[in-house]
């Protein structure tokens, strides 16, 4: 283990929301099994989650990977704007909850790394260590913010790829995978962008993200410019149009991101059932809401009551 990693959540020690620690090949399968679609190029979509509860449901859902939203997480865990106002520290207890209670490889937003090179190697080493499988860093200046949001600036992209190498170099397996992350399209131009994508590449990112295209053929330019695996991200209303899963496939993207979707629908579910019950004085129908015998298995009981048989006198 390089550089003082902590040993105490290693691999074999991840433990399933139902209790039972998740088989150590089967953690190893599924990182290997993403790793081999990003190098062979194949599509692969990937919902954002923010909470166990998300993260369950997506889990449970069957998607090759799942993504630890920054937003979702700004938003969730803190009740706060994605702005840079997250810290290390919360990012990588959240990244550490979600990776051990589900079964599925994540993903996981890193904003900028939390600042300079000593510090980028110090996120990777953590997200590593908790069980990450892929880590999103980003050439945005600190604070950052929200990639489909007003007000970002970057920095000079010969420092991101000093980000880009540190990080290669501090991981310890090459199944841990480096998203390189440009904002540069929407202040400096897809031009730059596009250049930017390139370089992260040559430095070593196993995955390139231009951020905010702004029409299909911004897409398609970036596919036919930038040779390496690429990020499309999907934010319903955000600066780039939602394009569907076939067309991404048909431009040559890797990975297609839908990092709010379940953030945004969770949200507008529980507005709706609130103003019912501020309106009406009662819940809505339960065809609006999830069994609760539904949601008890989603939390585990299932293996509540199964220790609880087993055990009793």
């Amino acid at each position: 283990m390089r550089h003082g990693a902590s040993a105490s959540t290693s691999e074999a020690d991840r433990v399933h929301s139902t209790g039972a620690i998740l088989d150590d090949m089967s953690f190893a399968d599924g990182r290997a099994s993403l790793v081999a679609r990003v190098r062979a190029r194949e599509l692969t979509v990937v919902p954002g989650v923010f909470d166990l509860v998300s993260a369950r449901i997506a889990d449970q859902a069957g998607f090759p990977a799942l993504y630890m939203s920054g937003y979702g997480v700004s938003a969730s865990r803190m009740g706060l704007p994605d702005a840079g106002l997250t810290s290390f520290a919360d990012m990588v207890d959240q990244a550490r909850r979600l990776a051990s209670g589900t079964a599925t490889p994540l993903i996981a937003d890193a904003d900028t790394g939390f600042g300079g090179l000593l510090n980028v190697r110090h996120t990777v080493e953590g997200y590593e260590a908790v069980g990450v499988a892929a880590i999103q860093l980003e050439d945005q200046e600190f604070p950052k913010k929200c990639g489909h949001a007003a007000g970002r600036r970057v920095i000079d992209a010969a420092d991101m790829v000093k980000k880009i190498e540190v990080a290669v170099e501090s991981r310890t397996s090459d199944h841990f995978l480096i998203i390189a992350r440009t904002d540069a399209r929407s202040s400096l131009g897809l031009d730059e962008a596009i250049a930017r994508g390139r370089a992260y590449a040559a430095a070593g990112a196993d995955l390139v993200f231009v951020e905010s295209p702004e029409t299909d053929d911004e897409f398609a330019r970036i596919a036919a410019a930038v040779d390496a695996p690429l990020v499309a991200n999907m934010v319903e209303g955000g600066f780039s149009p939602v394009l569907p899963a076939h067309r991404l496939a048909e431009l040559g993207y890797t990975i297609a991101l839908f990092p709010t979707m379940g953030l945004f629908a969770a949200t507008a579910a529980m507005r709706s059932a609130y103003d019912t019950l501020r309106r009406d004085g009662v819940s809505p129908g339960a065809e609006s809401l999830i069994p609760i015998g539904e949601m008890h298995t989603l939390m585990g009981f299932d293996d509540v009551w199964a220790f609880d048989e087993r055990w009793s006198d």
